[in-house]
């Protein structure tokens, strides 16, 4: 049977217009039947752990810091590990940073990836970047509806090319700070699904003899909702400095 590959929608997301776009996209997606990766809806809730590690005792702006850490590694490994292909939303006065960040990193890898954008703003001549226009060939979509047909090509030629899924060829031979981001995001993604896997702690950055947090399987009752607590659990343990521990009340 052919599976197909998991998408990463990579785009703005910082207002609700840019959220509803991009969710609209992924739902465009999903419904050709593309299972998708959408940052603010399929990763962590940044505000509801924040919170949880403020309950803690760390200060906000500590805990905010690592934080960024923990969903820098989160994408990192949907990225490399997790997702297969690209949806790229350029619109924007500019585009996005963190999607240009994320369209560089599948372009390295060699992963399929189209562009998407009905912007007519640019900042050179009415003519996207060279340099982030030829990461998607000097070729984009203009309507959403166009994205799933331009997905499926691309697919196509990818694979008479001789692309293989990573799901079908893992990657090996990752640089190191590479490496750790993904392990790390492994750990933080088996959370999300309810899939808890242990961490060892040779690849992390706090030595430490036994995780803080739950391994193994999830009850069944926890299934339902993602457990604020337990990705909490698992930032500081990867992602929380030494020097730097929770703050005591007396």
């Amino acid at each position: 049977m052919n599976v197909l590959p998991r998408v990463y929608c990579a785009g703005p997301l910082f207002n609700s217009s840019e959220r509803e776009e991009m969710t609209s996209i992924a739902n465009r997606l999903n419904a050709a039947g593309y299972p998708v990766y959408l940052p603010h809806r399929d990763g962590m809730e940044f505000r509801l752990v924040l919170d949880v590690l403020i309950a803690r005792g760390y200060e906000k702006a500590v805990a905010g810091q690592f934080l960024h850490s923990a969903i820098f590694a989160l994408d990192v490994y949907q990225l490399v590990f997790a997702c297969d292909a690209i949806v790229w939303n350029l619109n924007g006065r500019v585009p996005d940073e963190g999607a240009v960040s994320e369209a560089a990193m599948a372009w390295i890898l060699g992963k399929p990836m189209i562009a998407f954008s009905d912007d007519a703003r640019s900042l050179i001549e009415g003519r996207i970047n060279p340099l982030l226009f030829g990461l998607v060939d000097f070729q984009k979509v203009t309507l959403i509806e166009e994205i799933v047909p331009a997905l499926q090509a691309a697919l196509q030629n990818y694979r008479a090319a001789g692309w293989v899924p990573a799901a079908e060829k893992p990657l090996h031979h990752l640089p190191p700070r590479v490496s750790r981001a993904v392990s790390d995001g492994a750990a933080l993604w088996s959370l999300l699904e309810n899939k808890p896997i242990e961490v060892s702690q040779a690849q992390h950055h706090v030595p430490d003899e036994q995780p803080q947090f739950v391994v193994g399987a999830q009850p069944v009752s926890a299934v339902d909702e993602i457990d604020n607590e337990r990705i909490a659990d698992c930032v500081i343990k990867l992602f929380a400095p030494e020097r730097l521990l929770p703050m005591t009340t007396s």
